[in-house]
């Protein structure tokens, strides 16, 4: 298949990513099916994705003409076998558990047409850990997108089963979508950006679960350095912390090492307590005003969190 011959576009999971991504693709001019097991989950997609069209429209990146025509082409569906049905390329955004990935992915390689193409948008697995599982391992690469609000840069990464032509054709499909594909050599956890960005955040964990210094200014000596408008701990608020809860905890559980699994207790205790970040308005910091970004923090004059 050729990146000419892509017409449908399905994204598995119609959470937060899930919408991300399904709404560049249908602004490029490509038709998209989101799927998910929950109705209740998709509805809120749509929803979002209305809001998410307005922020582009907002940025000029878009018309009003165009942002309506965008909402047309995305159409959702809890059944698996409407979601499959005539499918060019694959693009997955279930929760970051590669055993929940295996039975989905094995699922679609039931449904899905021989030429279908698959991706997977994980930001911590490898997809060597699960593409024996889809059926279709020379077909299967990480296709991993960031924020797409404030960038277009892709992660590209083949496993060792990937065939070279599908590599290209998914870098391919990203230019096609206008994102920028950073195209990995071989499997790498973290890939490029989210590698560096996580050993940012576990030596900012390793300071604080230590109590070597205070959340606060362990953020304000980053910032009052580098003049940075967040710190690690600022930053994590905005991914949430239940996904770096998440990623952190499970490769504590993998590597058995102390520090990591002191790291995850950190964290855990954050979660427990319902503050997950920015988007809940309450993480390390409390929202939308949080005290980093009020006059004084970087001088200490604002000791109050």
């Amino acid at each position: 298949m050729k990146v000419e011959d892509i017409k449908k576009v399905l994204i598995l999971g119609g959470g937060h990513m899930g919408q991300q991504i399904g709404c560049v693709c249908a602004m490029a001019g490509y038709d998209v099916t989101i799927y998910d097991i929950s109705q209740e989950v998709l509805d809120g997609t749509m929803k979002n994705i209305t809001k998410l069209a307005g922020f582009f429209v907002s940025m000029k990146k878009i018309t009003d003409e165009q942002a309506q025509k965008l909402i047309a082409r995305i159409t959702t569906t809890t059944s698996d076998v409407d979601a499959a049905k005539d499918a060019d390329i694959v693009s997955e955004s279930v929760p970051e558990n590669p055993e929940m990935k295996k039975k989905v992915f094995g699922r679609f390689n039931e449904l899905c047409p021989e030429r279908t193409i698959f991706t997977t948008n994980t930001s911590s697995l490898l997809p060597s850990m699960f593409a024996a599982e889809t059926g279709r391992p020379e077909k299967l690469c990480a296709f991993h997108f960031h924020d797409v609000r404030s960038t277009n840069i892709v992660d590209v990464m083949p496993h060792p089963g990937t065939a070279k032509e599908v590599t290209q054709l998914v870098a391919d499909f990203a230019r096609k979508i206008g994102q920028i594909p950073i195209v990995m050599h071989k499997e790498s956890i973290g890939f490029v950006f989210n590698f560096m960005l996580m050993n940012w955040f576990e030596s900012a964990l390793i300071l604080a679960a230590n109590d070597v210094a205070s959340v606060e200014d362990i953020d304000r000596s980053w910032m009052g350095v580098l003049r940075s408008p967040m710190g690690p701990f600022g930053v994590m608020d905005q991914v949430g912390l239940k996904t770096v809860y998440t990623i952190t905890d499970y490769w504590a559980n993998i590597t058995k090492k102390p520090q990591s699994m002191k790291n995850a207790a950190f964290l855990k205790k954050y979660v427990e307590e319902g503050r997950l970040g920015a988007k809940v308005k309450k993480g390390f910091y409390d929202y939308p005003n949080p005290v980093f970004f009020k006059p004084g923090f970087i001088d200490g004059l604002d000791q109050k969190k």
